[in-house]
């Protein structure tokens, strides 16, 4: 007798197919989901590039060469500055910068206004916070990306001209990357938070901490090594982008003696604000990875991300191929863990220029080195291992001195490639906090989000094949 296909419990693989896997679990199927989606979004024609793409010999070539450009660069913080004597735009008309691809004062999200308004009142361009946004409002003051500016900033990004920039270059070829100071927890420009408390700190920082740390650095007998602090600190825990606590600890640790040395100039006062701020780390790792992914930008054929950062209502991606150009698609909302009293409701969408770091292997690529931040973004170690390996699909290659403790201390996958984000449908992971949506607020918790897969689909498409 030729038995029932049916005389025991189906078992069933389904490839991509979500609606069919809840009603036959219903009926008692053992059902097994693969994660799978159709190449290019199931776009025949950008599938057929695609193809052509995987494995040419001329974008595999500029790809290696992206790869070794990237690894080459060995970021020295060398100085703090004020951004107006750094950056020369600044130091002209009334200019902000702001994280993200651009987009214009009408479009920006609650807390990037409000940044603004900050920022304006901090340089003295308005008497208050209504005429500070009378004057954004009328044209009176121009934006663009930090990006532009080989700048990076957190959350809102803004960078005005008095506020100082850490200065972080490349010892081999003396190329710079800026950012700004990170201000710490709580109630901070960056999420858009404002008041006579946040003012005050700015204040400070311009008038004591900057030239404090600028003091400290200019009278070492070398620079400090960012490449090894990041190399260290991804051995005790950190993921040098939501979680920076070792790395903090450990240039709190180097310049110890250095500021101590420059208590005339606000170098006592700088101490106590590093012991108490975790967060420090983060806009020097920002600043180290916008220089070594400036250092592939210009590669012809390579289709390596070079940029990736969100203004609150946009992401953006620049490859090293397609130049200056800019792959926008709307910003994602992040599912992680509220402080208490907010909700999911209360957030706004992905933000800040802060996602460098995952396109140099840190971030949630290095989620693995970070078992202890899953109590803080949501989560399990268990995920954040799979979650490194994952990214590493979408990667070039692996950073040489970047260790992940958690996978068998392999190195952190560096330079996502946008053929493999097409080809797979899998979105690069970022770890970062959420900003409240309203004006004026701040942090309201942090997580995980991923970039949109459509600005990696812009991307491709655009890109010139080789002949």
């Amino acid at each position: 007798m030729t038995p029932s296909l049916l005389d025991h419990t189906p078992r069933i693989a389904a490839v991509g197919v979500d609606g069919f896997v809840a009603p036959a679990r219903a009926a008692g199927a053992d059902v097994r989901q693969l994660d799978w989606r159709p190449p290019a979004a199931g776009d025949t024609a950008l599938g057929a590039k695609l193809a052509r793409l995987s494995a040419h010999p001329a974008v595999e070539a500029a790809n290696s060469r992206a790869l070794e450009a990237i690894r080459a660069v060995q970021p020295l913080l060398t100085d703090v500055r004020p951004a107006a004597g750094l950056i020369p735009a600044l130091a002209g008309e009334r200019l902000l910068l702001h994280a993200g691809p651009p987009l214009p004062y009408e479009e920006m999200c609650g807390p990037m206004r409000a940044a603004v308004t900050g920022a304006v009142l901090l340089e003295g361009w308005a008497a208050d916070a209504g005429a500070a946004v009378r004057l954004a409002r009328s044209g009176g003051i121009r934006f663009a990306p930090c990006h532009h500016h080989d700048a990076v900033g957190p959350m809102a990004g803004i960078i005005s001209p008095s506020m100082p920039l850490l200065v972080v270059e490349d010892a081999a070829t003396g190329r710079r990357a800026y950012s700004n100071l990170n201000e710490g927890k709580g109630r901070c420009l960056r999420y858009g938070a404002l008041g006579p408390d946040v003012s005050a700190r700015l204040r400070w920082m311009g008038e004591r901490l900057g030239p404090g740390l600028g003091a400290a650095l200019r009278a070492r007998e070398e620079p400090l090594n960012l490449r090894a602090l990041t190399a260290q600190a991804l051995l005790m825990g950190d993921e040098c982008h939501s979680r920076n606590t070792a790395a903090s600890a450990l240039f709190a640790r180097e310049l110890a003696p250095d500021l101590a040395r420059q208590a005339a100039l606000g170098g006592i006062e700088a101490l106590d604000f590093l012991r108490d701020n975790d967060y420090w780390f983060l806009n020097l790792s920002m600043a180290a990875s916008k220089l070594a992914m400036a250092a592939a930008e210009g590669i012809a054929h390579s289709t390596v991300v070079t940029a990736f950062a969100r203004n609150g209502v946009r992401v953006g991606i620049r490859t090293a191929g397609t130049g200056a150009r800019w792959y926008t698609a709307p910003a994602a909302m992040v599912e992680g863990l509220y402080f208490a009293g907010y909700r999911p409701e209360d957030a706004n969408p992905d933000i800040g220029d802060s996602a460098i770091t995952e396109t140099h292997g840190l971030g949630g690529f290095a989620l693995a080195a970070a078992p202890a931040i899953t109590g803080f973004v949501g989560g399990t170690p268990a995920l954040a291992r799979r979650v490194s390996r994952e990214m590493a699909s979408l990667a070039v290659g692996r950073h040489n001195d970047y260790r992940l403790p958690g996978i068998d201390f392999a190195g952190s996958p560096l330079g996502i490639d946008v053929r493999a984000v097409v080809d797979t449908g899998r979105e690069p992971v970022i770890t970062t906090g959420i900003a409240h949506r309203e004006p004026g607020i701040g942090q309201i918790g942090a997580g995980l989000t991923t970039a949109p897969l459509d600005c990696f689909v812009q991307a491709l498409a655009d890109f010139p094949e080789p002949e």
